[in-house]
């Protein structure tokens, strides 16, 4: 048994780093710059309190950790510097790897995007002074982002003849229109896309994005949601209690049903049991539980059916101060629709696979040894027979624990339960990138953890698999 958990956890710890690359790797790909979505979702606190708007991004950056290098080490070219990540702003920074892309000599491109901090500053300061800034400053700003040849030289020719047209801007500014397009000249001649393919290794060490996140993420520590700040562990507990509660009765329910359904089915088989069975297992597996669930808030929560027997959808509106039962009644008459929901496909699903485990194993010789020497049938079917069909519940017991965990998606965004279904979904929509992938991390951690749990009662249920027989 030991040499078999070993060996199912040395498959599980590298599956598990891969995994939070890969979660990782997809927050980084995410739309939209985290920095800017922050300071909007929050209502511009910073930009009240600080006048400098690179000054609010630069903080918002080293806040959320941005600040640093994105993994220990990077493989890409000799032309790529090791301080790229200095540069806090996504959209400048991609565009800088454009221009590298191009012309492949860093230390130029850097003296040019100075230059165009320097440029962008001496308008900003001349704001409200003079009018003629108002269509200097847009054309400085526009070459953060542009990386083509034309494009930059016709900015920089619009930018020069605006300042040569105005005599204050030419006092103040034109130095550093005409040290724009020097530098702009010097980026292109000395130009060494040769060094594009020069491979290169950069070390950055342990203080590095996916350091920071995945160690605070082993200590529970899941960052704060975008949308208001909260921690990400207190809404995701919120919402875990509605989708546990509901999953948990569900699979109750369904077990507790399907099993002796299953079992029965196959002894009796093509019995009218049998058959009655089949007929309304098959019906309720192949109705959509989306479908369903629509049915069920349009007959039996509204009155105009005459069947207003359930609550509307939610969770109802009674305060935490009342009764403790007053609200269990409360939330219990909201759940009933939806736990339904979430049951009968479980309950149509496990009954068809325990009948077909449980036929497999009453053919075998030994049970048929067993009926011939007078057994009880209790004892034949739930001591020899079930014990031994045991390999398909076990099989999908392993999908319970990710499906307790994210919960019904569906189901909830349908009757308005604030599960953790619900709360992906809205977080997808406010791109709140901290609680979409901290359900991703997790979801594929229960997963896993439910494969090595399967495992385990594989070993229990046959222990020929705890000795290494087995060939997977």
């Amino acid at each position: 048994m030991l040499q078999y958990l070993l060996k199912r956890l040395l498959i599980f710890l590298p599956t598990l780093l891969v995994i939070s690359l890969l979660a990782f790797g997809l927050s980084k790909m995410a739309p939209g710059d985290p920095v800017e979505q922050r300071n909007r979702d929050m209502g511009g606190g910073l930009q009240r309190e600080l006048r400098d708007a690179d000054r609010v991004y630069r903080e918002t950056s080293e806040y959320l950790g941005l600040d640093k290098p994105v993994f220990y080490l990077s493989l890409s070219s000799a032309a790529y510097p090791d301080t790229l990540y200095r540069i806090f702003k996504r959209d400048e920074r991609e565009n800088l790897v454009k221009l590298i892309q191009q012309y492949g000599n860093w230390e130029a491109i850097s003296n040019y995007y100075h230059a165009i901090r320097k440029a962008d500053q001496g308008t900003e300061q001349l704001l409200g002074k003079t009018e003629a800034v108002r269509a200097v400053r847009p054309l400085i700003k526009q070459l953060y982002l542009a990386y083509k040849d034309e494009r930059i030289s016709s900015l920089l020719d619009k930018a020069a003849s605006q300042t040569a047209g105005d005599s204050t801007l030419q006092a103040t500014i034109g130095t550093s229109v005409a040290q724009l397009q020097e530098t702009y000249s010097q980026l292109k001649a000395q130009a060494s896309p040769g060094r594009l393919y020069i491979p290169d290794i950069k070390w950055y060490g342990f203080d590095n994005q996916y350091h920071n996140w995945i160690t605070d993420f082993l200590t529970l520590d899941f960052g704060e949601s975008f949308i208001d700040s909260r921690p990400v562990a207190d809404k995701m507990g919120d919402a875990l209690r509605w989708t546990l509660t509901m999953n948990l009765l569900a699979i109750f329910i369904a077990y507790l049903l399907s099993v002796p359904i299953g079992v029965f089915s196959a002894v009796w088989k093509d019995s009218t049991f049998d058959r009655v069975t089949t007929l309304l297992l098959f019906v309720l597996y192949s109705l959509p539980n989306f479908w369903i669930a629509t049915m069920l808030v349009v007959f039996f929560t509204t009155p105009e059916y005459g069947m207003d027997w359930f609550p509307s959808l939610g969770l109802g509106d009674l305060p935490p101060e009342a009764p403790f039962w007053q609200r269990f009644v409360e939330a219990g008459t909201h759940l009933v629709l939806p736990v339904f929901c979430l049951a009968y496909g479980a309950l149509a699903f496990i009954s068809r696979q325990v009948r077909g485990g449980m036929l497999n194993v009453i053919r075998q010789d030994y049970i048929r040894t067993a009926w011939a020497k007078g057994l009880n049938a209790q004892p034949v079917i739930w001591k020899h027979a079930f014990s031994n069909a045991l390999f398909p519940i076990i099989t999908m017991f392993a999908s319970i624990f990710p499906a307790v965990f994210a919960g019904s998606v569906v189901i909830e965004v349908i009757f308005n339960i604030p599960g953790m279904g619900k709360l992906t979904v809205d977080a997808i929509f406010q791109r709140d990138w901290p609680v979409v992938y901290t359900v991703l991390m997790l979801a594929a951690i229960l997963t896993m953890t439910g494969i090595l749990v399967a495992d385990i009662l594989y070993a229990m249920a046959d222990p020929r698999v705890s000795y290494g027989k087995d060939k997977n």
